[in-house]
């Protein structure tokens, strides 16, 4: 079982850090395969803080709804095109499977053949029944296939032939006759201790002959064969067993089933059980892009559990959540934000802390285990708390934030105050993005009051950027939220130094109007003071939704 501890959508600081170190203590713990992982792509200051401490970033992960790779079976029982069908049987009979992927020497997927195809190649009925004598199959198959014994060779018997099966059980004379309606080199006959028609068969030359019954052939008959290039093969079994088995020496791609419905790796498991619920094949081949098969799918499979689970770090709703997560047991979360109606069918750890930022709660989690921070890891916890807490001057740093920033401080060697100035120097998003990533790059999604919205946020150290760009940044905010069917979308570009807020929205009329602050500009307010998405803009919107009445 995998475990991907893993942050929310447009990953921020405090997401990204908190899943690294909180995967390496379940790792160092005893928690097994454990996984960081991120749900977009980082931006320029998490980034030159991963860089700074060394540490890699995490697995980029944009959907984890289960797929065909989490439930195939691997370990494949197939066949070759080329292999005889006896071959076939004896592994489905072995394994007790009702049929096989066929594939070519590359591996590559031809088809399948079930038991009900064998079975009507075996026994075909009304018109088809003339077709028992024919076998397209080379006479080393044939031989192989009731397990004869040569007792002398003729030309190219490995090479796959059409041939016409004859059993011997008449009169010399009516041998003769019958033996006029083929072609004497397509025939294998197989016949018992008839020295006459043996000696005929010899003399017409046909391709092979198959003495049944572990019958003795006299060695002048065996020398005369060879010097006429007849074949010479004695059978342990009866003429009818034989004739039955060397049947099964025709090749598999002969009669394999080429409409076959076929899954990718990749393909959403739930569509992939949908339709295996509407087929009546039994057994589904899994394909990659060069259509070699590389897994199969019976209907029993869909019943097995994805060996993957999450543990959700920095959100709790599953709005927020990487795309799939609502499809993936979720085992645990760590959280400082509200709590936004999330419910679980297991008992689970669920630690939502009121505290600055998760870095802190990962930092408790490491003490309450008894495992030291390993200094880089200590630099990027510090990095993700100094983030969210804008350097403990947000009104979300809580005294537990204070304490913890000093002993990672400690631990990783590193001055707080230089760390936020280096970081909070990096990267203006105004400078460095679109007004469509500056948008998106840290948006959060909400329900409240039967509505949805948004509400991003962009740190920057002065507003000396934002006039040029605020009408880019209203019209991104309007696409999303047009694109999303938002009620309406919100940004928030906080000034950290000053600690003051503008505020975007594009959004329903009656909703604007409800927004108090001084306004700047048509859908732009001075929000002085405000700094905190959670603690402060958040709580405020949701108290002006309630204002404005359904939209």
């Amino acid at each position: 079982m995998q475990t991907i501890i893993i942050g929310h959508r447009n990953p921020d600081m405090d997401s990204v850090c908190s899943a690294l170190a909180y995967a390496h203590l379940k790792r160092v713990t005893g928690g097994g395969d454990v996984i960081a992982g991120r749900a977009g792509n980082t931006n320029e200051r998490i980034d030159f803080v991963l860089e700074k401490f060394g540490v890699d970033p995490p697995a980029l992960f944009t959907d984890l709804s289960p797929r065909v790779r989490d439930v195939m079976q691997t370990r494949l029982v197939r066949v070759l095109d080329t292999e005889p069908v006896h071959e076939a049987m004896l592994r489905m009979e072995s394994r007790r499977l009702r049929g096989l992927p066929v594939v070519n020497a590359d591996g590559q997927l031809r088809g399948l053949i079930s038991g009900i195809q064998i079975s009507k190649h075996l026994f075909p009925h009304g018109n088809g029944a003339e077709s028992l004598r024919e076998v397209h199959a080379s006479p080393s198959d044939i031989v192989e296939a009731f397990h004869g014994k040569a007792l002398a060779d003729g030309p190219e018997m490995d090479t796959p032939e059409d041939l016409i099966l004859m059993i011997a059980a008449m009169s010399a004379r009516t041998f003769a006759e019958r033996f006029n309606r083929y072609e004497a080199r397509r025939i294998v006959l197989l016949v018992g201790d008839r020295e006459s028609i043996l000696a005929e068969a010899i003399r017409r030359k046909v391709r092979a002959i198959v003495v049944t019954g572990g019958m003795p052939v006299r060695a002048d008959l065996v020398n005369e064969a060879s010097r006429a290039g007849v074949a010479v093969v004695s059978s342990p079994h009866d003429t009818a067993t034989t004739v039955l088995l060397a049947r099964g020496a025709v090749a598999v791609g002969r009669m394999l089933d080429s409409e076959t419905r076929n899954f990718h790796p990749d393909n959403p498991l739930e569509e992939a059980r949908e339709i295996a619920a509407a087929s009546g094949t039994f057994v589904f081949p899994v394909i990659d892009e060069d259509g070699t098969l590389v897994g199969v799918l019976s209907k029993s499979d869909f019943l097995k559990a994805v060996p993957r689970q999450l543990i959700l770090v920095d959100h709790n709703e599953l709005s927020q959540a990487v795309r799939g997560a609502d499809r993936v047991p979720i085992v645990e979360i760590l959280d400082h934000h509200r709590v936004g109606g999330f419910s679980s069918p297991n008992p689970m750890l669920f630690w939502n802390n009121p505290v600055g930022s998760t870095c802190t709660i990962v930092a408790l989690c490491y003490e309450q285990a008894g495992v030291e921070i390993p200094p880089p890891l200590a630099g990027v916890l510090m990095s993700g708390l100094i983030s969210d807490t804008l350097n403990l001057s947000s009104p979300t740093a809580t005294a537990t934030d204070v304490r913890i920033l000093q002993m990672l401080a400690s631990r990783a060697g590193c001055d707080a105050a230089q760390l936020a100035e280096e970081i909070f120097s990096v990267g203006s998003p105004l400078l460095t993005m679109t007004a469509e990533q500056a948008v998106a790059a840290d948006c959060k999604e909400y329900e409240e009051i039967d509505t949805r919205f948004s509400v991003s946020q962009i740190e920057e150290l002065s507003f000396d950027q934002f006039a040029e760009n605020e009408v880019k940044l209203l019209a991104a905010l309007e696409s999303l939220r047009a694109s999303r069917g938002y009620r309406f979308a919100a940004l928030l570009v906080t000034d950290i130094i000053r600690q003051n807020s503008i505020l975007l929205l594009a959004g329903d009329e009656v909703f604007l109007q409800r927004i108090d602050y001084p306004l700047r500009s048509p859908g732009v307010w001075r929000m002085d003071g405000i700094v905190s998405r959670k603690k402060q803009l958040l709580p405020y919107l949701i108290d002006r939704l309630s204002h404005a009445g359904p939209g």
